[in-house]
Parts: C-alpha cells; structure tokens; sequence
C-alpha cells in the first residue's frame, strides 16, 4: 500500500498541529488545533498529550495551548539563528547603550520579517515586535531594509498585498518602490508610525559575503531626532557583526 494511500502519517499530522499556530492564532483550544490541522479530535487529542509532554506546546490554565519553550529553544539551533544571534549580541548591547532604544535584530522568512533578537529601551513606546514573532516586511524598518534587497519575486509578492496596520502605513506599491530604492541607495530605511502608533524605526542592512541576511534596528518615538547618530550607531554595529559573521 503506498504512503498516499494510508493517509497522512503521525508525523505529519503532529506538525501540522504545531503548524496551526501562527501570528493571528498563538492560543488554540484543542478543538481549534484539530480544525486548523484538518486531523480528527480523538487523533489531536492523544498527539497535542504526547506534543505537551515533549515540550513542544503548552497547556495555559484556560485550557488554551501556546508554542511551548522546548519548541523555541530547538530553533534557535539553526546555524543561521544561532550563529547571526551569538554574533550580533555584544552590538546589540551597544546599540542599546548608546540610544537607550529598543533595538532588534531580525531576519527575512518568506514575505515576513522574523524577529531573531530584541533589547527593550527605555521608553514608553508600544512595542508589538517578540523574539520569534513575524511582522510584515513592509511597515517595520528592519523589513523594508530585508524587502529592499530581496529578490524581485519577493517584492512583488509583498507588492501585491501592502496591507494597512494603521493611518500612516505605505499601500501604494509605487511609493513603496521609491522608498525600498531611496533604503537601497542610502543604506537604511526609516518607518513612522507604519506599524504601530507613536513609534516609527530606523534600520540598516546586516551583510555577509556581499549578501544581506539579516537587519538592525531601533524604534524610537521620532525618527528625524539625532536620526544621524542612530544611523551611524547602527551601522557601526551592522559593520562589526558582518566581521563576525565573516570571521574564519
């Protein structure tokens, strides 16, 4: 009997379980997950058991499952996580100290921007961005500086749903284009009140080998306040990982 004929396997109904969280769905009851997964409830049931006990998702006292830490702690693994975050974090720090803003280190995933690092500022500005959490690439700074230099289909495919997260985010492909070519040319991207209200961010390009692989950035509450010194605290810092990273 071939494999598609017995149906879908354990493993890929347990990871389609762990793949019915996302961004918009990060607690599910088990009757959600069973309905997001497409996997029968008796079957959700006894694998979600077997998923909690590992540590891959967990139980809240409501009932809800979250993404359990186990889960996390197995990404960061990737070669590309682990190795960008382990040689990021001394400029990071700097960063933060410097501009005493919350600064991020962030990477692209597909047509979203993933946040692999944060260090939280001392201001009071909403903040909607976690460590793993995946905003789009183009209303945050460190996603129009990953969409700017991503290859053509990307962009287009980003280009061909901008939606609106409050008044000020740019949905005018054409207007979008000018300001990725203005962040490709000057070497950063800038974001006001795009994404959240109050707070805007400014972002430079992370390279290795001549490729960009990741983004730097911090919020702050007005990006044309000492928007020289940020720029050039950041790319300090940008300079000093891809050194890093390129270190034999």
């Amino acid at each position: 009997m071939s494999e598609r004929a017995a149906g879908p396997s354990v493993t890929s109904r347990a990871l389609a379980l762990l793949g019915a969280f996302d961004a918009e769905h990060r607690r599910l009851t088990l009757t959600e997950m069973a309905a997001r997964a497409d996997v029968p409830l008796s079957t959700a049931h006894r694998l979600v058991g077997e998923l909690q006990e590992w540590g891959a998702v967990e139980r809240r006292p409501d009932g809800a499952y979250v993404v359990g830490r186990r889960l996390w702690d197995v990404g960061l693994l990737a070669p590309l996580q682990s190795g960008l975050r382990e040689a990021a974090s001394p400029f990071l720090s700097d960063v933060h100290a410097a501009t005493r803003a919350t600064v991020h280190l962030a990477v692209r995933e597909g047509t979203e921007v993933l946040y692999v690092d944060r260090l939280m500022g001392t201001a009071s500005l909403p903040i909607v961005s976690r460590v793993g959490s995946r905003l789009p690439l183009h209303c945050t700074g460190v996603g129009k500086v990953l969409l700017a230099h991503a290859p053509e289909p990307v962009r287009a495919a980003v280009m061909d749903h901008l939606p609106r997260m409050t008044p000020y985010t740019v949905t005018q492909p054409r207007i979008l284009a000018d300001q990725l070519e203005r962040a490709r040319r000057q070497g950063y991207a800038t974001t006001a009140e795009e994404m959240t209200l109050g707070a805007g961010s400014i972002a430079v390009p992370v390279l290795r080998g001549g490729e960009v692989v990741a983004a730097l950035g911090v919020v702050v509450g007005d990006t044309r306040r000492g928007r020289a010194g940020l720029v050039a605290a950041l790319r300090v810092a940008s300079q000093g990982v891809t050194r890093t990273l390129e270190r034999p």
